[in-house]
C-alpha cells in the first residue's frame, strides 16, 4: 500500500559524496522519481524504477522542472537582513559603521521579531531548508529567531552571540550572564523538533580568554551542541588578534587551546590562512565556511580553495547576508566558481561541486549528513523544486542544455528566488512561490 505516499515526478540532481575526492559523485534522473513517505524518502532514481516500488503512490508532475535537495547555508547573520548591501567598506570598518549598529537595534523585541521572520522566510524563499545562524547578542532576539523557524519548519542551527569586550557596550555581556543566557536558550530549543544550537563566540577579537572559557564549559555540559565563529578573514583582524592573544601561534591557536575545535565546528572565511592551521582544521575535522560573496564585497580576499582541498579540509559555502549580497545559494555557488576562476591557484568548481558546495558540504559540516543534504533513501524529504519563468533567458538556456551539467551550470549562474516553485522540509511545504 502506498500509505500516504507521493511520487514526485521531475529531473532529479544530487550529490551522492564529495565530488572532490570521488568520481560519480553527481546523480543524475533526467526523468526521475523521488517517493516520499512519511517525510522520509523511500527511493530516488529512474521515474520507472521508482514507480515500481509502490505502484499506488500519488504522482506530483513536475516534468517542467528540476528537484535539487534543500540548500544548506552554512554561515550566514540573521540580524543583518535588512543592511546588505552596504558597499564600499572593508570588514573592521563596516562592522564599526553598519553592522554593529544594526545589531544594536534588535534590542528592540518587536524589530528583532520581524526581522526574524522576515530572514526565515526569506532562507525558505530562496530554497535554503538548512541554515547555520548567528543569532542576535539578546536573547529574546534570538528566541525570535528560533520561534521563526519552528513556526515556518525549516531547520536552524544557532545561538546566541557572546562577546565581552571590542564591541559598542551594548552589545557585550558578562562572562557569568552570557553563561545563564545561553544555558537557558540551550534548554529551550537544542533539539525542538528541527532546532538545535550552536555556542556562538562572534570572533575572538570580540571575546576574552573567560568568554572562551565559558563556551568550552556550555559543550562539556549539554550534549551534541555545534560550535560557531571566525577565523582568519582579513588581515587587519588577524593584526588584532594577534595582539589580543600573544601566546597564540596563529587564530586557529586561539579556538584550539579552548577545545572549540572539532567535527561540530563551522569556522567561517578562513581566507588567510597558514598550512599549519589547515593541518590542524583537517586533523580535527573542523569546518571551514566559505563565503566569497562577503570576501568580495569587504575587501578580505580570495579563499585559498586549492590549498584547503589538498590539506583534506571540510568546506561548505555560506551567504554570510549582510557583508554578501543575498541569501541566494545558487548566487553563492557562482560567486565562489568566478572568484576561483580568476585565482592565482584556483579550483575549477564544474556542476558537481558547486552542487555539492551548496548542498551535502553544508550537511557534513553540520553533522547532518546521514540526515539531510542529498536525495539518497532513508533521508528526510528536504528538497527545492526550481522552474524558471515562463519566456525567461534560464528557461531558453535550460531548452538548449546539451546536459545534466549545464543545466545546472545554468541555474546556479542564472537562477534565483524568482525560480524556487515549491520547498519542502521532511516533506511539509515550506514556502510556494
Amino acid at each position: 500500500m502506498s500509505g500516504g505516499a507521493q511520487l514526485f515526478r521531475a529531473a532529479l540532481f544530487h550529490t551522492s559524496a564529495n565530488p572532490f575526492r570521488e568520481h560519480g559523485a553527481l546523480q543524475i534522473h533526467g526523468d526521475g522519481g523521488l517517493l516520499v513517505r512519511d517525510g522520509r524518502i523511500v527511493a530516488s532514481g529512474s521515474f520507472d524504477d521508482v514507480r515500481r516500488v509502490d505502484a499506488g503512490a500519488a504522482v506530483v508532475d513536475w516534468r517542467d522542472g528540476i528537484v535539487l535537495p534543500g540548500f544548506v547555508d552554512a554561515h550566514v547573520h540573521y540580524p543583518q537582513l535588512r543592511i546588505i548591501g552596504r558597499l564600499g567598506r572593508s570588514l573592521l570598518d563596516w562592522l564599526e559603521h553598519t553592522a554593529l549598529p544594526e545589531e544594536a537595534a534588535m534590542a528592540d523585541v518587536a524589530y528583532a521579531t520581524d526581522t526574524a521572520r522576515r530572514f526565515v522566510g526569506a532562507l525558505a524563499a530562496h530554497g535554503t531548508t538548512t541554515a547555520l545562524v548567528f543569532g542576535s547578542h539578546f536573547v529574546p532576539a534570538t528566541a525570535s529567531l528560533f520561534d521563526a523557524a519552528a513556526a515556518r519548519g525549516v531547520r536552524i542551527v544557532s545561538g546566541l552571540a557572546v562577546s565581552d569586550r571590542f564591541l559598542p557596550a551594548t552589545l557585550l555581556q558578562t562572562v557569568d550572564r552570557a553563561y545563564r543566557e545561553s544555558t537557558d536558550l540551550i534548554r529551550r530549543f537544542h533539539r525542538r523538533g528541527r532546532l538545535l544550537y550552536a555556542v556562538t563566540p562572534r570572533f575572538a577579537l570580540s571575546t576574552t580568554e573567560a568568554m572562551l572559557e565559558m563556551c568550552q564549559a556550555l559543550t562539556r555540559e549539554h550534549e551534541d551542541l555545534r560550535v560557531q565563529s571566525h577565523i582568519n578573514e582579513h588581515q587587519d583582524e588577524i593584526k588584532k588578534v594577534a595582539a589580543q592573544f600573544p601566546w597564540a601561534q596563529d587564530y586557529l591557536d586561539i579556538y584550539e587551546r579552548y577545545g572549540l575545535i572539532g567535527a561540530r565546528t563551522v569556522l567561517a572565511h578562513n581566507v588567510h590562512t597558514t598550512d599549519s592551521e589547515l593541518e590542524r582544521l583537517a586533523a580535527t575535522g573542523t569546518s571551514i565556511a566559505h563565503c566569497p560573496s562577503s570576501n568580495a564585497a569587504l575587501g578580505s580576499g580570495i579563499f585559498p580553495f586549492g590549498r584547503h582541498v589538498n590539506a583534506n579540509v571540510r568546506v561548505a559555502l555560506g551567504t554570510d547576508v549582510g557583508g554578501g549580497t543575498g541569501l541566494g545559494m545558487m548566487k553563492e555557488g557562482l560567486q565562489a566558481h568566478l572568484m576561483q576562476r580568476v585565482a592565482a591557484d584556483g579550483v575549477v568548481l564544474d556542476a558537481a561541486r558547486m552542487l555539492y558546495l551548496s548542498t551535502l558540504a553544508g550537511a557534513e559540516a553540520l553533522g547532518l549528513a546521514e540526515e539531510i543534504g542529498s536525495l539518497c533513501p532513508g533521508k528526510a524529504a528536504d528538497f527545492v523544486y526550481l522552474r524558471p519563468p515562463a519566456g525567461s533567458v534560464l528557461e531558453t538556456v535550460l531548452q538548449h542544455a546539451s546536459d545534466a551539467e549545464e543545466s545546472i551550470a545554468a541555474l546556479f549562474t542564472l537562477g534565483g528566488a524568482e525560480s524556487v516553485r515549491e520547498v519542502r522540509v521532511e516533506g511539509l511545504v515550506v514556502y510556494q512561490g
